[in-house]
């Protein structure tokens, strides 16, 4: 595939598809979390319909050295 194409294909997928779902607090829900020395982060999805896991909230942090 070539990098126009690529790229095109992602500009695609960021502009038609939404990012994040409005959370529904009577479906399942998980936390995925991921960590470093330096730095953390977290998804929290909801199971949608489709049985596709999509992503409600996310947060990216780097920690300090007390941290």
């Amino acid at each position: 595939m070539r990098q126009e194409e690529s790229f095109e294909m992602l500009k695609k997928q960021f502009t038609t598809e939404s990012v994040l779902k409005v959370p529904d607090l009577d479906k399942k829900m998980r936390m995925e979390v991921d960590t470093s020395d330096f730095t953390t982060g977290e998804i929290l999805s909801t199971e949608c319909e489709d049985g596709v896991w999509r992503p409600v909230a996310y947060l990216s942090k780097s920690l300090n050295k007390t941290e």
